[in-house]
């Protein structure tokens, strides 16, 4: 019979006792070149390091999950089925004890051991991972991947609704994308992240997966993204695909919703919907199948205008055959113009005889463009400038990709067009 393990080993959960203090935390595997030093995760996510010498006591709290523990799944045919797509970030990672960051979970099976409330209302059928990559690390080929996947899923009969998880860092523009790219959308698409990795005492994975369950299994048949309402675990709210940002590197309720409103407030155990004319209700006679329409332009570009920059930065995109620049224009939208020592207005007119399409988004996070108040924003428009409204920088630059992936379409006419809540005639608080 196998001898049970009794020294404390990377991954457990230990207390390390000195004179006057004690740390609680979970073991590191201290490097080779460090003999004598003992790291320590603690509860706050940060690594701190003892001289073994100076260690009273060394006590196991817990220990490690075992590698070859396997999660229990119980399905029952009474709870609704669900599916999930993998695609990476800190939600689909766990504590490395060699470096003391984290690393990718690599099999579903490990994230059904992380997350078992998951299991608590719904049954999680089918799992897809076509990726695993850190967001930042995306592009439209990732996002064309992601959409290929959802279809197939949301096509099935069985399936309710589906849950993405992603990493947050480019989450908003991911879900911008599938919110042009999915077609005839009559059940949920539902992104969720995690700000901090489900080993820290902080991580805010788990009650974000358990909303998401629920928006899974909601009526609301929308791409929508799924967070922390609070930097409390008190409740998530539902934000729409186009109108959602990422406003903090590291707070859990990172993402808001930026001229609109959101869905729902979503508590673990209900969801309270803000008003329902405001989203597509599932339509559960609906005929017609979820299809992909995911052409892509990647010659796009979106380019902050600040102070004295020179216009012959727009330059390099008619040198690299770009086909659309998005602007993030200051104030009410406007870039040099009059009065300028560097006036942008003969170049904007010059790059656009070269075939480039120029759209015009708000610098400022909150509010709507409007280039008839000043003459310099008269000058833009009369010169061929696509005003967006109040259509996010970000979601504006993946909508341009999308509209110049199609040929035959009138790119102006297409952009004002409010095609998935991208446009939002009453400006929302």
């Amino acid at each position: 019979m196998a001898k049970a393990k009794t020294k404390p080993q990377p991954g457990d959960y230990v207390e390390i006792s000195l004179i006057k203090k004690s740390y609680k935390g979970i073991l590191l595997e201290a490097p080779l070149d460090e003999k004598g030093i003992i790291l320590l995760k603690i509860d706050t996510g940060y690594n701190i390091g003892f001289v073994k010498k100076d260690i009273l006591g060394l006590r196991v709290l817990k220990r490690a999950r075992e590698k070859t523990e396997e999660a229990e799944i119980k399905k029952s045919p009474e709870k609704p089925n669900i599916a999930m797509i993998i695609t990476g970030g800190t939600i689909a990672s766990r504590l490395d004890s060699r470096t003391g960051g984290v690393s990718p979970l690599t099999e579903p099976s490990e994230l059904f051991r992380f997350y078992p409330e998951l299991f608590e209302k719904t049954n999680v059928t089918k799992v897809e991972v076509p990726f695993m990559k850190a967001s930042e690390d995306m592009d439209f080929k990732d996002w064309q991947k992601i959409s290929r996947v959802a279809e197939k899923l949301l096509n099935d009969s069985n399936i309710k609704g589906i849950i993405i998880t992603h990493g947050t860092d480019t989450l908003h523009y991911t879900a911008a994308a599938l919110s042009f790219f999915l077609k005839n959308l009559n059940k949920p698409v539902v992104l969720t992240y995690s700000q901090r990795s489900i080993d820290r005492a902080s991580s805010d994975a788990n009650l974000n997966l358990q909303c998401a369950t629920l928006a899974a299994i909601s009526d609301i048949a929308e791409v929508m993204l799924v967070g922390h309402g609070t930097i409390n675990d008190d409740y998530c709210m539902a934000m729409p695909g186009t109108k959602v940002k990422k406003m903090h590197t590291s707070r859990r309720d990172a993402f808001k919703v930026v001229n609109g409103k959101p869905f729902a407030k979503i508590y673990p155990d209900k969801i309270e919907f803000v008003s329902v004319s405001d989203y597509r209700l599932r339509r559960k006679n609906k005929k017609d199948k979820v299809k992909v329409d995911a052409r892509f332009e990647e010659k796009v570009a979106l380019v902050k205008v600040f102070p004295g920059q020179d216009p012959k930065t727009l330059d390099y995109y008619i040198k690299n055959k770009y086909k659309g620049i998005v602007l993030e224009a200051t104030g009410l939208g406007h870039v040099p113009v009059r009065g300028a020592r560097k006036s942008w207005l003969k170049k904007l007119k010059e790059i656009q005889k070269k075939g480039i399409v120029v759209c015009a988004a708000a610098q400022t996070t909150y509010g709507r463009l409007d280039p008839l108040v000043y003459s310099n924003g008269r000058e833009l428009l009369k010169a061929g400038i696509i005003f967006l409204e109040d259509m996010l920088a970000e979601t504006a630059l993946v909508k341009l990709g999308w509209v110049l992936g199609h040929k035959e379409w009138n790119v102006k006419e297409k952009m004002l067009e409010n095609i998935t809540g991208e446009l939002n005639n009453r400006l929302e608080e």
